[in-house]
Order: structure tokens, then sequence, then C-alpha cells
């Protein structure tokens, strides 16, 4: 599957655009990148604490052809997360069910897995917040940063992860039913305005209604 992927200088939450972008659009197959996200969400309503510099991103699909059931999904899509960190940090990363990423007990990254159904299709919202370069202070719960476990604060990771990301993930054959659909890969894009990007948000989706039209007429 091949992934179209929109970056943002700043969202409310990616979970929430790629929602957006599934209900108001044709596409099937998304990446939502925001370099800061006002109101991230975790697991159970809980708040993702969100620091400029970490990795948020939320990809979409559509489920149709995945023969896999979600508890089977949840769990490759940590490991495809573990193997991402895994090219920075060597040592050993545990997987703590239902959908974290530990080191030395303390949590690097979480995973948000949300289902919407539009017109009978399934389709799911993969939110992932990583930390690369800072963490929150939890009671009860520790958290780590990638910059801290590899001693390293002068390598900025986001370009670096970003870039690698959609390559783990376009590469699911192993574990998903084979889909040879794509959306064309010749509208990926950046939107540069540091406001919240609802404004460019409502740009691409007219963008993708037009192109529609305009292919059904040709049609």
């Amino acid at each position: 599957m091949k992934f179209r992927i929109l970056r943002f200088k700043k969202l409310r939450s990616t979970n929430d655009t790629a929602i957006r972008m599934v209900k108001s659009s044709n596409l099937n197959y998304g990446m939502i990148i925001a370099d800061s996200q006002s109101n991230g969400r975790g697991q159970y309503g809980r708040k993702w604490i969100s620091f400029k510099g970490n990795l948020f991103v939320s990809f979409f699909y559509n489920l149709e052809n995945m023969d896999l059931n979600l508890t089977k999904i949840t769990k490759l899509n940590c490991i495809l997360v573990k193997k991402l960190i895994s090219k920075y940090y060597k040592k050993r990363i545990v997987y703590k069910k239902p959908n974290d990423l530990l080191i030395k007990g303390k949590k690097i990254c979480g995973i948000l897995q949300e289902i919407i159904n539009k017109q009978n299709q399934k389709f799911l919202i993969l939110g992932i917040g990583i930390n690369l370069i800072k963490n929150p202070t939890i009671s009860n719960y520790p958290t780590t940063n990638l910059s801290d476990l590899i001693n390293n604060t002068d390598f900025v990771y986001s370009n670096n992860v970003i870039n690698e990301i959609p390559i783990e993930f376009e590469n699911l054959d192993d574990g998903y039913k084979n889909d040879s659909e794509s959306d064309s890969d010749d509208d990926n894009m950046n939107f540069e305005d540091n406001s919240i990007d609802d404004k460019k948000i409502n740009e691409f989706l007219q963008s993708i209604q037009k192109k529609t039209k305009s292919t059904s007429r040709n049609n």
C-alpha cells in the first residue's frame, strides 16, 4: 500500500485530522504528520502530552483487504514501531499490552487505535507518539525519551524518523493481506503555516473533491 503523506506545522490532533480525511475524501491510505499538536489524545480519553520535537503521526487505512483481527493488527503495528526505534536504540525494547513500548521500564511510545465506519467500510486510525527529545513527568508512570537514552542531544530525530516511518508501514505485506491498490503519490503535501491548519485541511479536501469530480466526468 502507498500512503498519501500530509505534513502540517500545527494541528489539534493528528488522529482527529486523519478521521476528518477519511470522512471527507476518497483516500484509502494516508499519513498525517504534525510538528506540534495542541490536543493529542491517548488511551481511554487521556491527554497525550505533546512536546515540540517529539513525533506525532497518524495513519489511516481501509481494512477491507486485511484479514487480521484488531488484536493482531495492534501487535503488528507495535512491532513495526519497535523496529523503527531500534534503528536508533540497539538495546531491549519491551512491548506492553495493549499498545505501549517501554525501555528500561519507562514508556517511550504510545499508540492509539480507533476504528471508524464509512459507507459500510471500516478504516483503522493509528496514532503514534514517540518521545524523541523530551518526555512528560507522569505520576506513577515512568517515561523516557530517545535523546536521553543514547546520550545525544545534538541530533535532530524528527525528520530522520519521519522519513523512515512510511517505509516501515508501507511494507505490510508480510502481516497484512496484499493490496495492489494505491492512492496517487503525486499529491504529498507540506503545509508551512504555523497556525492551526484547519484552512489548509479544507483546501486539501477541496482539491481532492475537484479531482474526483474531474475524473468522474472524464470517465
